[in-house]
């Protein structure tokens, strides 16, 4: 396992670092946030142990950062700020744990295991998919530069998209992930609140980014859907109607070309 120490202390910075590799871990150190972005973005940390009081850029903003720019190793940080709000500042900033100055080495060592054996997938602190943002902490949503006022089952429905985009999901999975037991998977709450999200998301925008999948469920473009009507309501059947229109267009022509041919023969 290989550490970024993040600490503008050096006394502290050296005692994690020499605890650290009589664990057997390699470990290095930048004291300042700057230092922290290109080290990081140049090597393949296991983990990162980042203090939120550094000179230059603060932790909070270097952990911005780094999940700005595509690093998603896990990230501890390891603070004197002991409040609540600290705390979930650090965590909603993009931080995977939190631990408090004085520490015990061995809860370091533990928390720091258990961050590398989650693996470091992608986990933006703001949700993207297409001209759609999302931002969890804040709860707000925007449509590119235009704010979008959702209700609270609104959003939450929503963010279940963003989660999992491109992917079919049906009403139960809606359901069960949304919505408490309350509800029955038989009730049309589903497409009531999918109609609501629609004229928020989609129709002032001429998008259909939320389209219905018939049989399955919905499911919510990676694009935004502009230009197509697979996700209409009646589109199939329209597109059908069409088809069959030009087809019987087509046979009458044909018909017509033959009594025309054969009123040209001459009669024997």
């Amino acid at each position: 396992m290989r550490v970024l120490i993040v600490e503008d202390s050096a006394k502290l910075a050296d005692v994690l670092r020499r605890g650290l590799r009589k664990e057997g871990l390699a470990a290095d150190v930048a004291t300042r946030g700057e230092d922290a972005l290109w080290m990081a973005a140049a090597t393949p940390y296991d983990a990162l142990v980042l203090d939120l009081m550094l000179p230059g850029i603060d932790g909070l903003e270097t952990c911005r950062r780094l999940r700005s720019e595509g690093v998603w190793a896990p990230v501890l940080v390891l603070t004197a700020r002991d409040g609540v709000g600290d705390r979930v500042s650090g965590l909603d900033a993009g931080a995977d744990d939190y631990l408090i100055k004085p520490f015990s080495f061995p809860e370091l060592l533990a928390r720091l295991r258990a961050l590398v054996r989650r693996g470091a997938p992608e986990r933006p602190t703001v949700l993207e998919v297409g001209p759609l943002r999302l931002d969890p902490a804040a709860r707000r949503t925007w449509h590119g530069e235009t704010e979008l006022k959702l209700s609270r089952r609104e959003f939450a429905l929503l963010e279940l998209f963003m989660r999992r985009p491109g992917e079919v999901l049906t009403r139960l999975a809606l359901l069960e992930n949304a919505w408490d037991h309350a509800y029955e998977n038989r009730s049309n709450v589903i497409d009531v609140y999918i109609g609501r999200l629609r004229e928020k998301v989609d129709r002032p925008f001429g998008t259909r980014a939320l389209e219905t999948v018939r049989g399955s469920g919905y499911r919510l473009r990676e694009d935004d859907g502009a230009g197509s009507d697979s996700g209409r309501p009646g589109a199939t059947s329209h597109r059908r109607r069409e088809r069959a229109a030009r087809t019987h267009a087509g046979v009458s022509r044909a018909r017509a070309r033959s009594t025309r041919g054969g009123s040209r023969r001459r009669p024997r």
